[in-house]
């Protein structure tokens, strides 16, 4: 991010001093957190009044951040107020992360081990550790403090929110996905929800390790990729899916073109051919909107050897389903559901959103022939994330998608920390698809599938 960027704009870097808050968008504080808000805004705006935005902007960011801090530093000394050594290097840190960050919860952006970020309203921030919700002592100002923050965000990425546009998706530089909704549409104030995305992707190794697979599951899973099997993953909101995808995706060989197609760009592929796209919303004027479909249907003329479509949401579905069947094999995508089965209802309810009358049976012909594998994740009550089923798509059956189960997570209990205790289990079944995975060039492909017949 240019610091041309960061730093322009004087009215969005400090909040309108001349704007009065209302009574109820104000924070109720103590009279010590409302003294200590106080002192932070005040130096805040002498802060700004003292900064050549200009000088400042021609800097690198490390002797940015260097000269913002020793003028911040100056103004915390100039003040009267009696503060303790820690006292004035938090107020320095809380400052900086005022003008160059999303001042209060920049401290959080900054923990790896959070997840989530649920600001509801500037009175109550959540964040997702570990699976679990949990509260945070993390306030704003008021509501005009957050707006600001929310308008900071938004701005970086073109995006805009106000009243005729009080929702908006964005994604931060580290690839964290934002969503912000105002009022009037939130009714006891603004709402932000931050999903973060590690620096560093989860490998499989570390997801095995963290109990989300098996070591034998694993194993069933490359080969599964490295046959060119079509692959839908399913699950519910932060059940793992994203992740899971990046897991799969690592086992696609280097030597492949792939196109990945996303609502908001989070997919964090290692291999040399990767092309990223990225949906756009309309302008003001409400045009120059490009949806996911027409990504995919862009993606064709792109000689893909893989398309990877990060959540099917819509009409996009019926392209993508053409596109795993007409040779675009090895196609890896994710939806939103509560099993296998209901997966496959969630994307015939999509395929009607193309806006083609298809009969049911015809839409029910053109899922099985399409797709061959269903990886169905879940986030457990004790906040884990597991492969909690694979199931193969068997084709029809009468008007029936069928549905043969190859392994399950079964649940034997809670241990004396409450965390879930239980077994990969398999089913017996040999898949129709082990055939293919002797052709992948990998031995130990072949082998894997042995191990759903123990």
């Amino acid at each position: 991010m240019r610091l041309t960027d960061r730093f322009a704009q004087k009215q969005k870097a400090a909040p309108a001093p001349a704007a009065p808050v209302a009574a109820d968008t104000a924070v109720r504080l103590s009279p010590v957190d409302r003294a200590h808000q106080d002192l932070k805004l005040r130096i805040h705006r002498d802060l700004i009044d003292r900064l050549d935005l200009d000088s400042l902007g021609r800097l690198d960011v490390e002797r940015a951040t260097a000269e913002l801090r020793s003028a911040i530093a100056a103004l915390v000394d100039e003040q009267p107020v009696p503060l303790s050594q820690r006292e004035r290097e938090q107020l320095r840190e809380e400052i900086l992360h005022e003008v160059q960050g999303l001042g209060p919860i920049e401290p959080l952006m900054r923990d790896p081990e959070v997840s989530d970020i649920l600001v509801n309203t500037a009175r109550q921030v959540y964040i997702e550790r570990q699976g679990k919700l949990e509260p945070t002592p993390v306030i704003f100002r008021d509501d005009a403090h957050l707006l600001q923050i929310i308008d900071r965000i938004v701005s970086r990425v073109g995006r805009r929110v106000d009243e005729s546009s009080p929702m908006v998706d964005a994604r931060l530089p580290d690839g964290s996905r934002v969503n912000a909704i105002i009022p009037p549409l939130a009714v006891d104030g603004p709402l932000l929800s931050i999903r973060r995305f590690g620096r560093v992707p989860l490998t499989a190794d570390r997801l095995m390790a963290l109990g989300t697979f098996s070591p034998e599951i694993l194993a069933v899973m490359q080969a599964m990729v490295r046959a060119r099997l079509n692959i839908l993953i399913s699950g519910g909101t932060g059940s793992g899916k994203t992740t899971l995808l990046n897991c799969l995706s690592s086992f696609i060989p280097a030597t492949e073109r792939i196109i990945t197609i996303e609502d908001s760009a989070e997919l964090q592929l290692q291999q040399p051919h990767v092309v990223r796209l990225e949906t756009r919303p309309s302008n003001v004027e409400g045009r120059g909107e490009v949806t996911q479909r027409d990504l995919v249907r862009n993606s064709l003329r792109m000689r893909p050897d893989r398309i990877v479509v990060g959540e099917v949401r819509g009409a996009e579905c019926l392209d993508m389903l053409q596109a795993m069947n007409t040779g675009h094999d090895g196609s890896i995508s994710t939806v939103h559901a509560n099993s296998a089965r209901d997966s496959l209802s969630r994307l015939e309810m999509m395929m009607q959103m193309s806006g083609y009358d298809l009969p049911l049976r015809a839409m029910r012909q053109q899922i099985s022939c399409a797709l061959e594998v269903v990886i169905h994740t879940a986030r457990l009550s004790d906040g884990s994330r597991k492969v909690i089923g694979i199931s193969e798509v068997a084709g029809m059956e009468g008007d029936t998608i069928m549905l043969q189960e190859l392994f399950r997570f079964d649940r034997d209990g809670l241990d004396a920390n409450g965390r879930i205790q239980g077994r990969f289990v398999t089913t017996g079944v040999r898949p129709r698809f082990a055939e293919r995975a002797k052709f992948t060039g990998n031995p130990a492909d072949a082998q894997a599938f042995e191990y759903l017949l123990a």
